[in-house]
């Protein structure tokens, strides 16, 4: 599940749609600055409906949030297609195509971290992304966020624009899952379309979305 750039501000992103500020930092996140991505991760995540569901106290969202993190989205360290704006604000964290999020490590982080009384959702909630994920080769962006204290300046717009022309140049599509509606709508404005949602007990609704390649 993928978050809302300002989760939070996406609603107010002024740059979305608007060509990419070269005055703005811009670059690839190395192994050494992963605690540095998580931590904007885990500030820009705090007000999640999916993610507070899971871990509705502070403490346990501060414990056990970044391990959900690196489960779901941790390849993108390894594959070199995670970038950071503005002295990590904002994180992206993008799987290449041919590479999966890890399936058995997300189970086994969520089976450990979130109460029982929630795991049948959880299951089902997996069972659904599972099935709706594309087949075909496409950019998956697991985890996108912007750090709370730097949302609502545009600068969710301005690293999603600088990573999809970095896409864009390999003629695919990328997909994502949100379950913000604030989120829906700042994704649409960079060419997103829903394309399904997943819903199970008291998990909050997830929105499939997909952009389709561009070949121009």
């Amino acid at each position: 599940m993928t978050g809302a750039p300002e989760h939070r501000r996406p609603r107010s992103d002024r740059s979305a749609g608007s060509s990419a500020d070269p005055a703005v930092s811009f670059s690839r996140v190395h192994g050494d600055e992963r605690r540095r991505a998580l931590a904007t991760l885990v500030s820009a995540f705090t007000h999640d409906p999916v993610e507070r569901w899971l871990y509705p106290g502070s403490r346990e969202y501060q414990a056990h949030f970044p391990g959900f993190v690196e489960a779901f989205g941790g390849r993108a360290f390894d594959s070199g297609t995670v970038w950071q704006l503005a002295d990590f604000s904002v994180v992206a964290l993008w799987l290449p195509p041919g590479t999966e999020a890890d399936g058995s490590a997300v189970v086994a982080q969520l089976s450990r971290t979130v109460t029982s009384d929630k795991h049948a959702a959880i299951d089902s909630m997996l069972d659904q992304l599972g099935t709706a994920h594309p087949r075909y080769p496409h950019w998956y962006l697991t985890w996108f966020g912007v750090a709370s204290g730097a949302q609502g300046q545009g600068l969710g717009g301005e690293l999603l624009t600088r990573c999809l022309s970095i896409v864009d140049e390999t003629r695919l599509p990328s997909y994502l899952e949100s379950p913000n509606p604030g989120a829906v709508r700042f994704y649409e404005r960079h060419g997103f379309v829903v394309t399904g949602s997943a819903q199970a007990g008291g998990c909050p609704p997830v929105s499939f979305m997909l952009r389709p390649a561009r070949r121009d």
